[in-house]
């Protein structure tokens, strides 16, 4: 996360040094239109009140309630400004390819190193790119066509997460022993068994490689991650 915070500052760094006009070196700074443009000024304020709202809505009361996961509430906010201001900052500037390149290249090489990112916050992080991204260079709509376009955003997720109650299924590798319980008609106790010693309510099993050298099996088991709050997603597929 502390790498990720460097490599936007960088970013901002490098932007504010392509946007000076070259020629501030070697003229005097004068008082101009363009230093101080007040229109422009009052739409960056507007846009980015705008943003930082609705993206509040989004990871604070639609995500956060269910996930009670703070440190993406703490990203996602910070994304949030970080590519909306970059994103209107340059709106106006004629990027050559070089720098474009650039930029994306130091996107490219920001990744977390961490835990892999579940498919549901993956799912909130790009939502929360695009309205960022929407919100800064939509120059061309209206403020009720853009609160409308970030209405429907907002509803669509409230709708899905609070209405439709989609519940995010996480699943967790076991290594199991009692390759008696993996037979077709043993499944009730097998989830018994599994649900007695994990302590996981689990939805299903299901049975992947089986080792009758060592009298083992390797089971996959479903659960809902929201209902499990001290267990998490496994994350790579254990030799399935």
């Amino acid at each position: 996360m502390r790498t990720f915070i460097y490599c936007i500052t960088a970013i901002f760094v490098c932007a504010a040094f392509v946007l000076a006009p070259n020629a501030a070196f070697s003229q005097t700074i004068e008082v101009h239109h363009d230093v101080f443009d007040v229109d422009h000024l009052i739409e960056l304020g507007w846009r980015l009140a705008l943003n930082i709202f609705v993206i509040l809505v989004l990871v604070r009361w639609i995500y956060y309630p269910i996930a009670k996961r703070k440190d993406f509430l703490f990203t996602y906010v910070l994304i949030s400004i970080s590519i909306f201001l970059l994103c209107f900052l340059l709106a106006s500037v004629k990027i050559d390819l070089a720098f474009a390149l650039g930029l994306f290249a130091i996107f490219g090489i920001i990744r977390y190193r961490t835990d892999a990112i579940p498919i549901k916050e993956m799912t909130y992080l790009f939502i929360v790119i695009g309205m960022s991204v929407m919100n800064a260079l939509s120059a061309s709509f209206s403020v009720i066509e853009l609160g409308l376009a970030n209405g429907v955003i907002l509803a669509a997720t409230y709708g899905l997460e609070k209405v439709w109650l989609l519940r995010h299924e996480s699943h967790k590798i076991v290594l199991y022993e009692r390759i008696d319980l993996i037979k077709a008609g043993n499944r009730e106790a097998l989830k018994a068994d599994l649900e007695e010693r994990t302590g996981i309510k689990i939805n299903r099993v299901e049975v992947g490689r089986i080792d009758f050298l060592r009298d083992t099996a390797l089971l996959r088991i479903y659960f809902f991650e929201d209902a499990q709050l001290q267990h998490f997603e496994e994350s790579n597929s254990g030799g399935d």
